[in-house]
């Protein structure tokens, strides 16, 4: 490790280390630093993502970073409404649940070969500036000792309770209908579809959904998430969880090997995810999508083009807000709008009682749908629940 690097990126989750990897590729010195022990451990997700997007961000399939090929979705309500839709018939897509300990250190594979110097065990606990105000590199702690490290550039990579962000001076606050706390087992010994992503929609969680996302055929992560202004005194993720799994026939009986929380962000993006000397990626730019919880894409995309921007940064060493504006740009162009009114979708859903999801999925049940996604869903209840179509102007 060095003394000074052009770009110093905080964080080896899927987007630090492509932002890594694209800035290294451009040219530049770039540190990529994570804070725990080891790449990938340990994980709070759910590990879904599809294949098309994968591609997008020009990462191929390794059969070794893959736990289990999804062809299709179930959902579910308390009441007994159900869903099951097959949408690899028309063109074999749909996803993979990834194994994200093995994914994660892949994609910082990457970046090292790409030329970024990776270390673990490297936590940043402040931002430096100069006698101007300018960044100019970072303090942190290094196997135990205390270190300082210059840069022109810092990329905040260090997810959603991103204090690097807060240390630059970038307003990442957060209202409690803007967060949800979330639980997940992963557990062994189930009867589960093993290759159907599963939802379950109502009063098992919340402002919420509980999720079944297979990692083998009798393998599964088992979680929830509820919405902050919904949690109860004595319940919170815990008691829903473990209330879901015991009434269960499928699950009751099952071993949890690993447990996993942490809180998601359901907020339409930040208004910026980029200031002078800082360029901020991933779920530390906000940009889960509000309506599913959904974020592997988002940090492959966002990290990827904050990379690509910061290697023309670099080239012309200009690391400006305004020199960010091409990545800025970029991603808001691909998926804001969709943000924004995912975000709008998720305020209205969270109010939704029983009946209304067991009418919606009832409904979505008889219309022929051929993919699970928010707009298909939308479309169902335009067209075939007018007593909540409302929820959606």
């Amino acid at each position: 490790m060095n003394d000074r690097y052009d770009i110093i990126v905080v964080g080896a989750g899927p987007a630090g280390s492509l932002a890594a990897k694209h800035a290294a590729l451009g040219g530049a010195d770039v540190l990529l630093m994570e804070k725990k022990a080891e790449v990938g451990a340990p994980l709070r997700c759910a590990e879904g993502v599809s294949k098309r997007r994968l591609r997008e961000v020009g990462i191929e399939p390794d059969p070794r970073w893959i736990s289990s090929e999804i062809r299709g979705t179930i959902m579910r309500t308390v009441g007994g409404s159900y869903l099951k839709v097959d949408e690899s018939w028309k063109d074999g897509e749909v996803g993979y649940v990834l194994d994200r300990h093995l994914f994660d250190k892949f994609v910082a594979e990457q970046a090292a070969e790409a030329g970024a110097d990776v270390v673990v065990r490297t936590a940043c606990t402040g931002v430096i500036r100069d006698d101007s105000g300018r960044i100019s590199g970072v303090k942190a702690v290094h196997m135990g000792e205390t270190i300082e490290i210059g840069c022109d550039c810092i990329v905040a990579a260090d997810g959603f309770e991103s204090q690097v962000a807060r240390w630059a001076g970038v307003d990442t606050s957060l209202g409690l209908n803007d967060i949800d706390s979330c639980l997940q087992y992963t557990m062994t010994g189930i009867d589960i579809v093993p290759d159907y992503c599963e939802f379950i929609l109502g009063s098992v969680s919340p402002g919420g959904y509980a999720w079944i996302f297979p990692k083998g055929k009798d393998s599964a992560n088992v979680g929830l998430g509820i919405q902050g202004t919904k949690i109860e005194s004595g319940k919170g993720p815990k008691y829903y969880l473990d209330r879901f799994i015991a009434s269960d026939p499928r699950l009751k009986d099952g071993a949890v090997v690993n447990v996993a929380a942490g809180m998601v962000s359901l907020c339409p993006g930040l208004d910026s995810a980029a200031e002078d000397g800082i360029v901020l990626v991933g779920d530390a730019a906000r940009v889960i999508d509000p309506m599913t919880g959904g974020g592997i894409y988002h940090a492959l995309m966002t990290g990827m083009h904050a990379g690509e921007t910061l290697a023309q940064c670099f080239a012309k060493k200009d690391y400006s807000k305004e020199a960010f504006a091409p990545y800025e740009e970029t991603w808001r162009g691909k998926i804001m709008k969709e943000l924004r009114r995912n975000w709008k979708i998720k305020e209205r859903f969270v109010d939704m009682d029983d009946p209304m999801l067991d009418a919606l999925i009832d409904a979505a049940s008889h219309a022929d749908m051929e993919k699970v996604r928010v707009d298909d869903m939308v479309k169902v209840v335009k067209e075939r629940c007018p007593e909540i179509v409302s929820l959606y102007r």
